[in-house]
């Protein structure tokens, strides 16, 4: 009787000890697909001299990023020109009428504020009045406006070519608008149009006393 009962409970300890092994063996969940740096970054070739890069913050404004570049893979940007820029103040941009009234025929986003400041160089989206209203306008901060902070969607920063953000034509509207030559996403890899020569444009040297400044609203 005691060998039967040791070889009983020499089998359940088998048993156990397969199904763990195999429980062991079983696959892994799969690992997260990691998203290069490239696909948020976007690129923005300017008539006034030069290709601008603006890294994209997800994090942050995941819908803003996701419409910007839903529009920017559409061609939706290229051509389009900066219809109202204020000195001391910002570069806005994004309307296919060029009026600032217009936008794309997708529908409105939820506004997604955060706490990331309207530094210099900072990319927000417009709207209207309502909170819920950005479309596809946006600007390009050139001084500090921390008045827009939690009132506008922070959606990217530029990280290089802010001089030919600089250069862009000033008026409401200009008279001789700026424009996106053309906008596109790093990750597709698209060379700034062949079509035109880039003059170099130095940096704008800019103090702290500059980044202090009172800004006209």
């Amino acid at each position: 009787m005691l060998s039967k009962f040791i070889v009983s409970l020499f089998a359940v300890a088998m048993m156990s000890t397969g199904a763990v092994a195999q429980e062991q063996a079983s696959p892994a969940e799969p690992a997260p697909v990691s998203v290069p740096p490239e696909e948020n970054m976007l690129h923005l070739d300017l008539s006034t001299g030069g290709r601008v890069t603006i890294q994209l913050y997800p994090q942050m404004a995941p819908n803003h990023v996701e419409r910007i570049k839903t529009l920017t893979r559409q061609g939706f940007y290229d051509g389009i020109i900066f219809h109202r820029v204020i000195e001391g103040f910002m570069a806005q941009t994004g309307d296919p009428t060029g009026t600032g009234t217009g936008g794309s025929e997708l529908p409105d986003l939820k506004a997604e504020f955060h706490a990331f400041p309207h530094l210099r160089g900072v990319v927000s989206m417009a709207r209207a009045e309502g909170e819920d209203s950005a479309n596809s306008q946006f600007f390009i901060v050139f001084y500090p406006r921390f008045a827009l902070d939690k009132k506008y969607t922070v959606f990217g920063r530029v990280s290089a070519g802010m001089q030919y953000v600089d250069a862009i034509n000033r008026g409401e509207p200009p008279a001789s608008p700026s424009r996106i030559l053309q906008a596109s996403i790093a990750a597709d890899g698209k060379e700034p149009p062949a079509a035109r020569v880039f003059s170099p444009v130095p940096e704008k040297e800019i103090s702290v006393d500059d980044l202090n400044a009172p800004i006209n609203p």
